[in-house]
């Protein structure tokens, strides 16, 4: 999953940053209101974590301005400021969760993955569609109980299906998910991906719609 980190003080945003990507979700930051409103506007992302604290444009602002615009994705603010009215006006303008700085980086982790789940319906960290088992905490994938082995690229991919269960996902979007804006891929890589993935699961797992994308069909769909 991709997620915008939108912070300016470079020491967290490199902290929290490394910890992101070390958790398997692909990282864009940006250390300022008006970039992080381009980007959040004109990109797509999973979830964004922004500070309040910002320059040229104030975090509220931005937020509201997403809202504004339609951009649905859930936010998790993090700010110095403590008070409850500031939680509230955060909440207010859109935000789904809201963490006081100074923080441990493994809440605002379990936080994120929490709205990530709210946001595809997943209510319990672990998901269990027929054989397969995802675990987002330990960041593994079962098949009848057992480990598979996924490179970090293929757990990406099979996370992001199996979080969107049900649906076709085309294979821009899945491109836009699994690669960094800078990261140089073939055309063809996602496809060449799933075919490795699927010789892993068991080629039932992952259909392909062919001119519309790749799903992960719920059992009783």
């Amino acid at each position: 999953m991709r997620i915008l980190l939108v912070e300016d003080d470079a020491k967290v945003a490199s902290a929290v940053g490394s910890a992101l990507a070390s958790s398997g979700y692909v990282v864009d930051t940006v250390g300022d209101g008006e970039s992080a409103w381009f980007k959040g506007s004109t990109e797509s992302y999973s979830a964004v974590v922004l500070d309040l604290g910002l320059p040229n444009i104030d975090g509220l602002s931005v937020l509201r301005r997403w809202r504004e615009e339609g951009r649905d994705f859930p936010v998790l603010i993090l700010t110095a400021r403590g008070g409850w009215s500031e939680r509230v006006e955060g909440i207010d303008a859109g935000a789904d969760d809201y963490l006081p700085k100074p923080f441990r980086v493994e809440e605002l982790l379990a936080r994120l993955r929490a709205i990530l789940r709210r946001s595809t319906g997943n209510a319990s960290p672990v998901i269990t569609i027929g054989p397969l088992g995802l675990d987002t905490r330990q960041m593994r994938v079962t098949r009848d109980g057992q480990a598979i082995h996924l490179s970090p690229q293929e757990y990406r991919l099979v996370s992001y299906l199996m979080q969107h269960a049900g649906r076709v996902v085309s294979q821009l979007e899945l491109t836009e998910q699994l690669y960094a804006q800078d990261f140089e891929r073939e055309s063809n890589a996602v496809e060449v991906m799933v075919g490795r993935v699927r010789k892993k699961l068991g080629n039932n797992m992952i259909e392909t719609r062919r001119g519309f994308g790749y799903i992960i069909e719920k059992p009783d769909a």
